[in-house]
C-alpha cells in the first residue's frame, strides 16, 4: 500500500475531512493483462496498450504527482496567461485571505480542470478511465466527494439550453492517438486550481488532450478558453502517471463536523 491514513484538507482555516486517501486498494492483488519485468514490478514503459478496435487504451487508475494541482500554470511565462482585470484582483485576493472562498472548502466539487489535477504528496487525488467505443467514463476521488464525468464520442452536439455545472458537458472525438475532449456548460463557481485560484466564469470551454505515452505515463494538455477571465486562451500540459494494481475508494467531505466526531462514526482510523 503505497499511501494510507486521513487526509485533512485545511483551506482559510476550514477543516474538511476527506475520505481516506489511500493507493493500492486491493492488498496483494495483481491486475491481469498488467506487463511486468522479470522482478514482478509494472513494466511502466511498455507499448502503449490498444482496443480491439485500434485505439489507445487509456483505462486505468491515474495521478498527477507533478504539483499541477497548486497552480496549472506554474510553468508558463507571465506573457502566456493574461488574465483580466477582476480575475487578477480576485487571485490576488485568494492569496491574502488564504483561499476562504475556495468552493471545496464548502465540500463543493472541484470542477474542470481541476477535478484531473492530483493534489499533492499528503492530498493525492487519483482518477480512473474506463473506455468504451461510445463513451468514455472518468470516475474521480476527490478530497471533497466522490465524482465522475461522461465524455460521449457518440456523435451528439451540446444542449442548446444547458443547465449550467460543476463539471459541464464533454463531447470527446479521436485525433490519431489522442482523446480530444470539449467541456462547456459551466456554472461559473469553480477555480481552475488551488494555489493560485485561477477564475472560471460561465463562458468557459476546457479542451482536454489525452495522449498515453507508453503503459504507464499519459499527457493532459489542457486549453483554457474563457474571454470573461483571460485575454486569449492558454495552455498547459499535465503528465499523469498510472497506479497499477491500484483503485479508488470511497470519499467525503463534512467540512461543519470535527474529527472526534468523524472517529466515533468509524470515519476515521481509532
Amino acid at each position: 500500500m503505497n499511501r494510507s491514513g486521513i487526509t485533512l484538507v485545511v483551506l482559510a482555516g476550514a477543516l474538511c475531512l476527506a475520505g481516506a486517501a489511500v493507493e493500492a486498494q486491493w492488498l496483494n492483488y495483481r491486475a491481469p493483462g498488467v506487463p511486468r519485468t522479470p522482478d514482478g514490478a509494472v513494466n511502466l514503459a511498455a507499448p502503449t496498450p490498444r482496443t480491439p478496435d485500434g485505439k489507445p487504451d487509456l483505462g486505468g487508475t491515474w495521478l498527477d504527482r507533478g504539483g499541477y494541482f497548486g497552480n496549472l500554470a506554474k510553468d508558463l511565462k507571465p506573457d502566456e496567461i493574461v488574465m483580466l482585470p477582476w480575475a487578477e484582483a480576485q487571485v490576488k485576493e485568494n492569496q491574502i485571505n488564504l483561499h476562504k472562498n475556495d468552493p471545496m472548502v464548502g465540500c463543493l466539487p472541484p470542477g474542470v480542470p481541476r477535478v484531473n489535477l492530483g493534489g499533492s504528496a499528503n492530498m493525492p487525488h487519483p482518477f480512473k478511465i474506463v473506455q468504451t467505443p461510445s463513451l468514455v467514463v472518468l470516475l474521480y476521488e476527490t478530497s471533497t466527494n466522490q465524482t465522475f464525468r461522461q465524455v460521449f464520442l457518440d456523435g451528439r452536439s451540446f444542449p442548446t439550453d444547458p443547465q449550467p455545472t460543476w463539471l459541464g458537458y464533454s463531447i470527446g472525438r479521436w485525433d490519431g492517438d489522442t482523446l480530444t475532449v470539449e467541456t462547456t456548460g459551466f456554472n461559473g463557481r469553480a477555480w481552475i486550481d488551488t494555489g493560485s485560484g485561477h477564475p472560471q466564469t460561465d463562458a468557459a470551454r476546457v479542451i482536454e488532450r489525452f495522449t498515453r505515452r507508453d503503459f504507464g505515463h499519459m499527457d493532459i494538455e489542457i486549453t483554457i478558453d474563457d474571454a470573461k477571465a483571460y485575454a486569449k486562451p492558454w495552455r498547459a500540459k499535465v503528465p499523469v502517471n498510472l497506479l497499477a494494481d491500484s483503485d479508488l475508494i470511497e470519499t467525503f467531505c463534512e467540512n461543519e463536523k470535527d474529527i472526534r466526531r468523524m472517529e466515533r462514526t468509524g470515519a476515521a482510523p481509532r
